[in-house]
């Protein structure tokens, strides 16, 4: 019997649950896991009483894994373009709102019921049925723990300082909030060769992360009268938004990387924003091409210039993902990893 960590309703933790399968239909693959990274995506979803996702919910969406039937190594990708769509005809795929996925194939077993995948993935399981274009293929060579970190994280915070805001040679930049997210924006701005790169964090130990990552300064605090070219917030809070324009410089770019709660305001001044010609801009997913990001980022980490295995601080079991869930509420480490 297969398992998975279901979510059952509202308020109760994630359990380990026996699921059942359904064959894929056409244009889906079944993918056996190997490694699935715990993202605060997931422990969003069960803080937020399931971000309106129907129950039961399988959590897991930072997957890497081997298709059945041909062997190859893949790292699921929650939003893959679905070609049809407004911005998808106008060719930005990267701005695509309606990405490809496959039928909902999973079935708790004690019931039956439906179980809907967390961002088109669900893949803290055994095995997971996503379409074709979800599966993106990298190379074997990548460790799986260190690949499945491609599918969100890295992704999301390289894309953000290389896709959404493109960092330029020689800009200043600052990252606030060092969580997986955040450490993988420093690493994209130190491969996109910003000449400054402040990390900010109320944890320490997180600090030492970036510095050893790219960051040029850290800080536990706003450093008083500094100014950047661009500015990330990978938290998501009003407070931590608010703090990421008033650091930006003179046309600065301020970017909302972290994932918001719902009713999450922010009060900003206008006057100020209209004579610092600011810019207010929102990273989704690093705004990814997974196709064309996802081994771009593993062909970077092969060569030496992305740094993977600094991100995963330890390797747990399905069996142990609530407890991850724990760690992370209390600012513990930076990425678990879910072997198989």
């Amino acid at each position: 019997m297969e398992r998975a960590v279901l979510l059952n309703a509202p308020g109760e933790p994630a359990r380990v649950e026996e699921v059942e399968l359904d064959e894929p239909g056409p244009e889906e693959v079944v993918v056996r896991l190997l490694a699935v990274g715990v993202c605060h995506s997931d422990l969003y979803v069960r803080e937020s009483g399931g971000w309106g996702m129907p129950f039961p919910i399988a959590l897991g969406h930072e997957g890497c894994g081997v298709v059945e039937g041909t062997g190859e190594r893949v790292v699921l990708s929650w939003r893959s373009p679905c070609g049809g769509c407004r911005a998808c005809e106008r060719g930005v795929p990267r701005l695509c709102r309606s990405p490809n996925r496959a039928r909902r194939r999973m079935r708790r077993a004690a019931d039956g019921a439906t179980v809907t995948p967390t961002l088109l993935c669900g893949c803290f399981a055994d095995r997971v049925v996503v379409h074709r274009s979800q599966a993106i293929p990298v190379p074997e060579e990548l460790p799986p723990e260190q690949a499945c970190l491609i599918g969100c994280a890295v992704a999301t915070g390289v894309g953000a300082a290389l896709n959404t805001s493109p960092v330029w040679e020689g800009a200043r930049v600052a990252v606030i909030g060092c969580g997986g997210v955040g450490l993988s924006v420093v690493q994209g701005a130190r491969i996109a060769r910003a000449a400054e790169i402040l990390a900010l964090d109320r944890e320490p130990a997180k600090l030492e992360w970036a510095a050893r990552l790219g960051a040029t300064e850290t800080a536990t605090e706003r450093p008083p009268d500094r100014r950047f070219d661009f500015a990330f917030d990978a938290v998501g809070i009003p407070q931590t938004l608010e703090l990421a324009v008033s650091l930006i410089d003179h046309a600065g770019i301020a970017t909302l990387v972290g994932l918001p709660h719902e009713g999450a305001e922010v009060t900003l001044g206008l006057k100020g924003l209209f004579d610092a010609r600011a810019q207010i801009r929102v990273s989704h997913g690093g705004d990814m091409l997974p196709a064309e990001d996802f081994p771009r980022l593993a062909r970077l980490a092969l060569d030496g210039r992305l740094d993977l295995a600094s991100l995963v601080t330890r390797t747990i079991s399905l069996d142990e993902v609530e407890g991850a869930f724990a760690e992370m509420s209390a600012g513990g480490g930076i990425r678990s990893v879910v072997i198989r």
